[in-house]
């Protein structure tokens, strides 16, 4: 992709212009913002710069090519820079792409139990359990928010916190229907059982005001199911906040309930904000052929075949044949096979943008 020199140079112009403003800047809000907009347009800058210093180097090389005595060094060293100059483009046209403004942003993952009874909480109970190895590998911080157990085991519903850079832009594709195939531990019979769960991933993010008035909320304290013994809430401790313009409903279930009220109310923002991205992602997907984050959270995206040991995820047809190291938290291979076709979408929409 040939990049617009003059989108290019309007990058740079920015760059030094936040730069100079830092300098100069009293006021502490405008220096925090600053700052971050510095941040965001560093590695942009970098990459334009060092894919200015490539191109002005080949172009060196151009001439002493026509030296017969510096014909053969320089045309070597012409073969090289024209070989990386390609992968250069692109990673500065995938910076230069329009991104998730959350993408670097921690989340909050619910898994719930689908169709499939005692076998679909189990599952649920085995996806949370893979999320979590997922984030230990990555050195993210799992807090939970609140749960509802299966009566066999796994869960009806897990709500937790995961905090780290970058969360979001790694599982925002999670979100949706996930299905098993397998033989249920209770079937005598060794049938293949399909049973379900639902995932969403929703970006916590700390900076975004959104309003709620006390009139639009209703508040409901119960006691928190537990697994038994020392862990069972004595108390109405746990809390419900419910939205009623939009019936959206936040619960958590701590010992504390001044901490659950806080809690819920945080993730009632979450979820307020997170309708305001599915509808903007509904409608970019109208204008988008991949259907990788298309924001339907019904759409079945995965299958883990357990009788052939292997996972599919359905949007892009990868098929791999690794489902118990998936299951123990080895996610990358199908995550980075998710965000480079995400990439490819992007770079498409930006280079119809570049006509």
């Amino acid at each position: 992709m040939r990049l617009p020199q003059a989108r290019l140079d309007q990058v740079l112009d920015r760059f030094h212009e936040v730069e100079a403003r830092m300098g100069a800047a009293t006021d502490g809000v405008e220096i925090v913002r600053l700052s971050k907009e510095h941040a965001e347009l560093k590695p942009v800058a970098d990459a334009v710069q060092g894919l200015a210093r490539l191109r002005a180097e080949m172009a060196d090389l151009e001439v002493m090519a026509a030296d017969p005595e510096m014909a053969a060094m320089a045309q070597d060293e012409l073969r090289d820079l024209t070989e990386r100059l390609p992968q250069m483009e692109r990673d500065v046209a995938l910076l230069l792409a329009p991104r998730d403004a959350d993408e670097n942003a921690s989340a909050v993952l619910e898994v719930r139990a689908g169709t499939g009874g005692d076998e679909a909480a189990l599952f649920a109970g085995d996806l949370f359990r893979m999320y979590s190895r997922y984030a230990s590998t990555r050195g993210w911080r799992i807090e939970l928010d609140s749960a509802t157990e299966g009566d066999a085991g796994g869960y009806k519903e897990i709500i937790a916190t995961v905090t780290g850079d970058g969360v979001f832009g790694r599982l925002k594709f999670e979100s949706g229907v996930h299905r098993v195939q397998r033989v249920p531990t209770t079937e005598a019979g060794g049938r293949i059982h399909t049973s379900a769960a639902t995932v969403a991933v929703l970006p916590e993010v700390e900076d975004v005001e959104i309003e709620i008035l006390e009139k639009d909320i209703r508040i409901d304290t119960f006691r928190a199911s537990g697994s038994g013994g020392q862990h069972v809430n004595k108390t109405d401790s746990a809390v419900r906040i419910t939205h009623l313009p939009t019936g959206i409903v936040a619960t958590s279930s701590e010992k504390s309930q001044h901490v659950n009220r806080d809690k819920a109310m945080k993730n009632l923002r979450v979820r307020l904000y997170d309708m305001q991205r599915q509808a903007k992602d509904l409608a970019r997907a109208d204008s988008r052929k991949s259907q990788v984050g298309s924001g339907d959270r019904s759409e079945r995206i995965r299958t883990y075949n357990f009788p052939q040991g292997r996972v599919t995820d359905h949007r892009i047809g990868l098929t791999l044949h690794s489902l118990p190291q998936i299951l123990e938290g080895d996610l990358d291979p199908m995550l980075n096979a998710l965000i480079a076709e995400d990439q490819a979408a992007r770079l498409a929409d930006l280079e119809a943008e570049f006509g």
